[in-house]
């Protein structure tokens, strides 16, 4: 398809009026405000002919803004984006040799002295000129196709846990209560039974024949449980909610095998032969949406650490983890730094010298979404983790112990992700202790202030007799 490039002459004066205070860092800078039918560019004047220039959306007209780009000389872009569309561009314009950063439209804004006849573009490559944007974290190019199978990985796993909540509900109405007996419907006792009921078999004998030895219900319970009022239309109901299910199965394990390909190419870090994985220090079943292939060897050698050692944090949330940061640490200057990032730091906002809130940013982030998640899973963990979350929780709720927690656990990923180190769990007594020895610190400061000496109980004793 041709496509005709659109050009347009505009009023650049507002450009030339830039202050001479400021030192121009990036002199070969351009700006792009991408849009969703075309794309506007500027680049300083002198450039060429027209310093502002529209491009369509399609690729060719991508490419002959990378041409363009390369005539006049630019090295640096800044980009201004809503939605994905951002992306084509991004990957294009990586590849010809350009350093692109997608700045945050809210730090944009933020910056004062923009003038009303000023074009987005302009003002993307203005700000960027004197150095005054950032680019948002983007990991390398291998960690983001690994990240775009694992992201459809949990698409298709939410789009199925819509079916099994149907399947549920047609048992529900024809007073099935399968789901009182066994504790998934999806496991192997729960999948024998569902696919016997949907071809024809409705003896409660039979149907609790099938249940695995593992199953602490009695064959007599389930029996009781599966007597119900089988109807045809929640039958079929049943039957078609079945299907749609075992189909997303089938897409989540060909989704399996790309992730597995694609982590077979990343750089070995660590020879698993000559240092191998430890064993698991969480030994159970599996869940149900784990991967049928080794992920925990796959995820220690491009990292060179067996993550799972933390307390909380399983094979899958490490996968999560280091495909939405990637493999190096120093993309991250300090553990401040990632855990601002993660948006898990408490805020501060100071007004006057005083403490306005200390609130964490809302950051939508799935690296913080999974650390929350395991920091939800330590609630009755016997570990140091998790009395620092129930300890936490007694004091300012659940909600704010998850975040804590997950504060917590994301600078001891961090500590050993850019050590090289192994997390040891020191246990629940020790951090019992050491919060007992801050206590005890804390009243023997306070009673110092006010005059008074702190005298354990047993030395009065011992004074006393």
């Amino acid at each position: 398809m041709n496509t005709k490039l659109k050009a347009k002459s505009i009023n650049n004066n507002s450009q030339s009026e830039s202050s001479t205070s400021l030192p121009q860092i990036n002199v070969d800078a351009a700006g792009i405000d991408i849009g969703a039918v075309s794309h506007w560019v500027s680049v300083p004047e002198g450039r060429d002919g027209e310093c502002i220039r529209s491009f369509g959306c399609f690729t060719a007209d991508l490419y002959a803004l990378a041409d363009w780009l390369q005539k006049c000389g630019i090295k640096t872009v800044a980009m201004e984006s809503t939605g994905v569309y951002w992306i084509p561009v991004f990957q294009i314009l990586e590849t010809r040799g350009f350093e692109v950063k997608l700045v945050n439209a809210h730090h944009v804004k933020t910056v004062p002295g923009r003038k009303s006849d000023v074009l987005d573009c302009q003002w993307l490559q203005k700000l960027h000129t004197y150095g005054l944007l950032s680019g948002s974290f983007r990991p390398e190019d291998q960690v983001c196709a690994l990240r775009s199978y694992i992201r459809q990985r949990d698409n298709l796993i939410r789009s199925g846990s819509v079916h099994i909540q149907r399947m549920q509900k047609a048992l529900t109405q024809m007073n099935v209560q399968l789901h009182r007996v066994i504790s998934d419907i999806t496991g192997l006792t729960g999948m024998a039974i569902i696919r016997a009921i949907v071809q024809g078999e409705r003896d409660p004998e039979v149907l609790a024949a099938l249940k695995h030895p593992s199953i602490r219900s009695t064959t007599t319970e389930i029996a009781a449980a599966l007597t119900g009022d089988y109807r045809a239309e929640h039958i079929f109901v049943l039957q078609q909610e079945l299907y749609l299910y075992e189909i997303y199965r089938t897409q989540i394990e060909a989704c399996d095998v790309q992730i597995e390909e694609c982590l077979k190419a990343f750089t070995d870090k660590v020879n698993v032969s000559e240092s191998p994985l430890p064993r698991p220090k969480r030994v159970g079943k599996p869940s149900t949406n784990a991967p049928s292939f080794d992920l925990r060897t796959h995820l220690y050698r491009i990292s060179g650490v067996d993550f799972t050692r933390i307390d909380g944090i399983g094979v899958l949330t490490v996968q999560t983890l280091l495909s939405e940061i990637g493999l190096d640490p120093r993309r991250f200057p300090s553990v401040k730094h990632f855990t601002s990032w993660l948006g898990l730091c408490p805020g501060s906002q100071i007004t006057g010298g005083k403490v306005k809130s200390s609130k964490t940013r809302h950051v939508v982030n799935r690296a913080a979404n999974a650390l929350r998640m395991a920091a939800q899973s330590l609630s009755k963990s016997p570990t140091a983790l998790g009395a620092f979350y129930r300890r936490t929780r007694s004091r300012l709720g659940p909600a704010k112990a998850i975040t804590a927690t997950a504060h917590k656990l994301a600078r001891i990923f961090y500590h050993i992700w850019s050590t090289g180190g192994e997390y040891k769990d020191p246990g629940a007594n020790y951090y019992e202790q050491h919060y007992h020895q801050q206590v005890v610190k804390s009243l023997k400061k306070k009673a110092q202030a006010l005059g008074f000496d702190l005298i354990a109980q047993s030395s009065v004793t011992e004074m006393v007799s």
